[in-house]
């Protein structure tokens, strides 16, 4: 305890109000009588809450010069008091510019008349700043001579610095403290019993606030006001104080602080949907609101935040009540010796509260969450069950507001006259009854009337809540429930300067994304020593020697070729010298000088390690010797190395890439050939060692096979590459998720969400994965924001569409125009004005024209089921109206248009004329919302399905069998099925293909995988009826390749030769592999048609010359055409390569013992 108590050993802090100097104070004339020209003599007090800091002395002011007033007021800011920052920074210090009036003859007093005011925000300093500077606007007080200054005219200023010696936060208090920003701004769709006539109320907001570890302090907005719909909100509604103390006119409001017009989409409440968005239109344009648009702000030390942090993790609704409260009475200050406790209780009525979803709050980087929030009826019952709370703060806080009211001169609400005064008065008295009474009334209620007995009969029935609920009936809120009827919501922000969880940037994800996985570069570092030095000598000298070998050939190669005799030592010592000759003169000697010697210094520096200048001569000759003799060495080393008699071969270029290696791997891989599938990944990283996707794709296949530790580290290798590679990071989170490595797991799926921010794939994963270790929270984050982009994609899709209909529209429309003026110009340009020719469901008559989309029912729906094509053909000529052509397009392209009443043109002096004011009356045709075309599980599950992460895929089908957009649709039992498939659980998947087959009895991957499931259930003949019939499709199956092979190969065991030769070239045309051009070959060779069968094994012998297969029926074809040699070849390759197909060996060899030969032990 004496840890925590030192801070607030720390003496009090004066705060200083500076105020240096006001400008353009120039009251029009007449204002005051006796005044001395424009010369104008003021003072300045300075307030605080209700505190008087100060007042300046009198200064006069000249209209052209500023006013030096430089007066301090001191604030002392004692920190005994935990709440005394949170007072500094919702409280503004108060600013009041008093004008002094000079005595006439006979005065014995100074008279004085206040200009205006102004207010100072203390914020900078709660934020950790030591000074600040403001230039203020004078705002002027009613009846003040400042109201007349022109708009266009310099407005009043004042100048303001606040400081402070040592800043009020300390170290620890700015790293860990937090500052809440709450903004009530309106409640919308009020109750229909409220009207602007009559007695006329308070309202009032409250929400608690924990101000310490173990204490929640409701936080009051007391000055709302009932407003009509007719005072419309202007666009940039600023902000007023919560406690503007002495505060009057527009200086209740927090300078430069101003509400934000946020788009419904990025709000965070609820009313968001498409009937939603009409109720709120409504609301905020034709039925009363109360307004409050106040912040208030809240400083919260570590140990509050913290408290604050675990409430929204243990229960993520907070509640805000709304309550309506009696105005105070017109004397201020007079309270009855009377009033108690069950008369505050007793003065609210309208008792509802709003459930805020604070949720959002724990999202790593979240700050701020605003949006329109229902209210419900307050009960006790309702707050414990949402809140986990027994009670709320409405009753402290209608005392708390009643208060701020009854002393707060800056009130909107205007001052009641004695006889409402009276009235108040007695309903409190009335108000002031027993417990009994109000559980009477509960049990016989009775409707309230207009006198104000609804608001006695609902807090009554609040009070009796308990009894009512040990008796067993539901709490009832006879008030609060006509918000529920009203569907009222209430608009509110809260926003943090940091975030409750700190979301770390992608420096710090690529940092430990490095630090589990270190980037590898793409070549190997150059190491220098004397090893590589030497290397590097034999490579320059095997490179001068050729070239010097080519030189000797261009020069002499064509003698030698001809010169059939013995060569001479004088011929060859004449060619040499002419050789040397040609290399000094044509100064190639000197180049190949150069090349030598940087691999020549490397030696002598990294060998030897002379690295500076001989002093010494001698020693300097006896270093050159050894060096001669070494390099002269090592020369021959290097010649007897690179230099042979005859010219190496070049290395063929391989036939097949990697995609083509990709696809003989799966192709292996379906056919559950497991070895030989892994030999074609290693083959393709083997190639390119440095291309990520090799790793991932082997990653993948192990992952498949069930080996997670080789799957590791072949995701590894893929990161080590690259960095950024999004699905190498997200299958190394599930590889770590899959080993309980949550840490890391957790690191890999943030940094693939910060490589991608826009990826759906990326953000559904970490939903995932939260999912997995229960964190609810960040899961409803991930999810939300992938819900976000996949609106944002159908939106832009949608867009990209109407885009492409438009410009189709617009070239057919022209092309028409083009033809029109040709026609025009045969007709000598007299041609009459037409009309285009719209189908109406209803007979035209004179009253209406035919021209109009909605004049009739039918309209509307034949518009919309015409296809882009057809409305592209519906255009108008060149010479109508502007104003018909305009309405007539806009109906024909607005697909989404709907019939309604009195939308009809209303006709002029002129009969048959449209007047466009009424048109410009109906509201806009609203777009539809685009929806998406699968949910964003749907898009996660046919990755993770291909990549092979089961866990992951069984919970992200689970997601989609519950989403909105999902449930149990034929895409979901498929993708299913497919999961089933890959765990080999062939009932499963079987019962799930014919509840997909319900939903969509023509879907050809639906046929396909029962095919699948039939071929691995060796139920051969039903497979055949399901591949026969997936191929019959107009539409292809998703994966046709081992369609055609698993077809193929049931008609070679059904001997249907030719129906396989026709499947297998299908297959070959499709994407060739050495299986189907081996079955290809086989079914060739039953046909007795050898020379295709030939080539079509030698095509399959190209692409794969390790299939002992292919060998063995080679062997057969060599046999047939009685080739003996190529036979018994074929044969050697076929036991070499261990064919192990019993029938295939025993077939050749009674072709052998046929024939005679092709075997090499006859």
């Amino acid at each position: 305890m004496t840890e925590v108590d030192v801070p607030q050993t720390r003496p009090p802090e004066p705060l200083s109000i500076h105020i240096v100097k006001a400008s353009n104070l120039r009251p029009s004339s007449g204002t005051s009588k006796g005044t001395k020209g424009d010369n104008v003599q003021i003072t300045v007090k300075v307030e605080f809450g209700e505190k008087v800091l100060g007042e300046s002395p009198k200064v006069d002011c000249v209209p052209d010069t500023p006013a030096e007033i430089d007066y301090t007021a001191t604030l002392n800011c004692s920190f005994e008091d935990p709440l005394v920052l949170d007072e500094i920074s919702y409280k503004p210090v108060v600013l009041t510019v008093t004008e002094v009036l000079p005595k006439e003859k006979k005065q014995k007093e100074e008279k004085t008349a206040q200009l205006g005011q102004c207010t100072v925000d203390l914020l900078p300093l709660v934020k950790g700043a030591t000074k600040h500077h403001y230039n203020l606007v004078i705002n002027p007080l009613p009846g003040s001579p400042l109201e007349t200054i022109p708009p266009e005219g310099p407005k009043p200023e004042m100048e303001v610095v606040i400081s402070v010696q040592e800043s009020l936060l300390e170290g620890t208090q700015i790293d860990q403290g937090n500052l809440m920003t709450l903004t009530i701004e309106s409640l919308y769709s009020t109750p229909e019993s409220w009207t602007m006539t009559g007695s006329q109320y308070a309202y009032a907001a409250a929400l608690p606030i924990p101000m310490s570890a173990d204490k929640e302090t409701p936080v009051v907005f007391a000055n709302g006001a009932l407003k009509p719909s007719i005072d419309k909100e202007p666009p940039n509604r600023q902000k007023k104080w919560a406690v503007p103390g002495s505060a009057q006119g527009n200086s209740i409001y927090i300078p430069e602080s101003f509400l934000p017009p946020d788009n419904i989409d990025d709000e965070d409440g609820e009313f968001k949907s498409k009937d939603d968005r009409e109720h709120r239109h409504t609301a905020e344009t034709e039925k009363l609101r109360v307004s409050w648009n106040t912040e208030r702000r809240c400083y919260l030390d570590s140990l509050a935040t913290k408290s604050f942090q675990d409430k929204i993790a243990k229960c993520r609704y907070w509640p805000v009540e709304v309550m309506r409260l009696p105005q105070p009475a017109a004397a201020k200050g007079k309270k009855s010796q009377n009033a108690n406790t069950v008369d505050d209780e007793g003065s609210i009525s309208y008792h509802g509260v709003a459930f805020v979803n604070l949720a959002p709050l724990l999202y790593p980087g979240v700050k701020r969450i605003r949006g329109a929030y229902k209210v419900h009826a307050y009960t006790d019952h309702a707050m414990h069950e949402k809140t986990k709370r027994k009670t709320g703060f409405g009753e402290e806080a209608g005392k708390i507001a009643f208060n701020i009211l009854n002393r707060n001169s800056a009130s909107p609400f205007p001052k009641k006259a004695g006889k409402e005064g009276g009235e108040k008065k007695e309903k409190e008295v009335k108000k002031g009854r027993s417990m009994s009474i109000a559980q009477h009334q509960q049990a016989n209620p009775t409707p309230g009337g207009p006198g104000g007995q609804a608001p006695t009969e609902a807090s009554q029935t609040i009070k009796s809540d308990t009894g009512s609920e040990m008796e067993g009936q539901p709490p009832v809120n006879v008030e609060g429930q006509q918000y529920v009827d009203a569907k009222a919501y209430v608009m509110l922000e809260i926003s943090l300067t940091r975030p409750l969880i700190p979301k770390r940037p992608p420096e710090e994800l690529a940092r430990r994304v490095a630090e589990y996985i270190p980037p590898r570069p793409l070549f190997p570092k150059r190491t220098d020593g004397a090893q590589r030095a030497v290397e590097d000598f034999h490579n320059q000298v095997g490179s001068v020697a050729n070239l010097i070998l080519d030189e000797f050939r261009d020069q002499f190669g064509d003698l030698l070729k001809v010169d059939d005799e013995p060569q001479t030592v004088e011929a060859m010592e004449s060619r040499r010298q002419k050789l040397i000759y040609e290399l000094n003169s044509s100064g190639k000697y000197f180049a190949f000088k150069e090349q030598l010697k940087y691999a020549v210094v490397k030696i002598v520096r990294e060998k030897y390690l002379k690295t500076s200048a001989f002093e010494d001569r001698q020693e300097l000759q006896t270093f050159l010797s050894e060096l001669y003799v070494y390099l002269i060495d090592q020369m021959h080393v290097a010649l007897g190395k690179f230099l042979a008699l005859e010219d190496q071969a070049p290395i063929p270029k391989p036939l097949t890439d990697s995609a083509q290696l990709k696809h003989f791997a799966r192709e292996a891989e379906v056919n559950g050939n497991y070895e030989l599938a892994t030999k074609y990944y290693q083959e393709r990283i083997a190639r390119n060692r440095n291309d990520p996707s090799h790793w991932f794709d082997y990653g993948t296949f192990c992952l498949y096979i069930n080996d997670i530790t080789k799957a590791e580290e072949c995701f590894k290798e893929c990161i080590a590459i690259d960095q950024k590679h999004l699905q190498g990071l997200l299958l190394y989170g599930v590889v770590c998720t899959l080993s309980e490595r949550n840490e890391a797991a957790e690191t890999f799926f943030e940094a693939a969400t910060c490589v991608d921010p826009k990826s759906i794939l990326a953000w559904t994963m970490l939903g995932l994965f939260y999912d997995a270790v229960n964190n609810e929270i960040g899961a409803e984050m991930a999810y939300l924001e992938a819900n976000k982009l996949n609106q944002a994609a159908a939106v832009a899709e949608a867009k990209a569409l109407r885009d492409d209909d438009v410009t189709k529209e617009r070239l057919a429309r022209g092309e028409h125009e083009s033809e029109d003026k040709e026609v025009d110009h045969d007709q000598g340009g007299l041609a009459p004005p037409s009309v285009p020719d719209i189908k109406q469901p209803s007979p035209p008559s004179s009253d209406k024209p035919p021209t109009s989309a909605r004049s009739g029912k039918g309209s509307v729906s034949d518009t919309r089921r015409m296809s882009a094509s057809k409305r592209s053909d519906i255009h108008l000529r060149p010479e109508q109206s502007p104003q018909l052509q305009d309405n007539v397009g806009s109906k024909i392209k607005t697909e989404s248009s709907t019939s309604r009443p009195g939308s009809h043109y209303k006709m002029g002096s002129q009969r048959g004329t449209p007047q466009p004011a009424e048109e410009t009356e109906e509201p806009p045709i609203r777009e539809p919302t685009p929806v998406p075309r699968c949910s964003i599980y749907m898009q996660t599950i046919e990755w993770l399905i291909e990549v092979k992460a089961v866990p992951f895929t069984e919970r992200a089908l689970a997601h989609e069998l519950l989403s909105p957009m999902g449930g149990p649709t034929s895409g979901y039992h498929i993708n299913y099925a497919r999961l089933k498939l890959q765990k080999k659980e062939y009932k499963e998947a079987e019962n799930s293909l014919d509840e997909a087959l319900q939903f969509d009895y023509q879907n050809p991957d639906a046929w396909a995988l029962m095919g699948h499931v039939k071929y691995m259930t060796n139920d051969v003949e039903a497979s055949r009826d399901c591949y026969e019939r997936t191929i019959s499709f107009t539409s292809d199956a998703a994966e046709m390749h081992s369609i055609y092979l698993r077809l193929a190969s049931i008609y070679l065991q059904e001997e249907k030769f030719s129906n396989a030769k026709n499947t297998f070239l299908m297959a070959c045309k499709r994407s060739p592999s050495c299986v189907s051009w081996l079955g290809v070959g086989i079914a060739c060779y039953r046909l007795g048609e050898l020379a295709e069968s030939e080539d079509a094994l030698s095509e399959a012998n190209i692409l794969n010359n390790t299939d002992p297969e292919v060998w063995g029926y080679l062997s057969l074809v060599c046999l047939k055409t009685g080739r003996q040699l190529e036979a018994e070849q074929a044969y050697k390759y076929a036991l070499k390569l261990n064919l192990s197909d019993y029938d295939l060996l025993t077939e050749i060899q009674h072709v052998q013992q046929d024939v005679g030969f092709g075997n090499p032990e006859f």
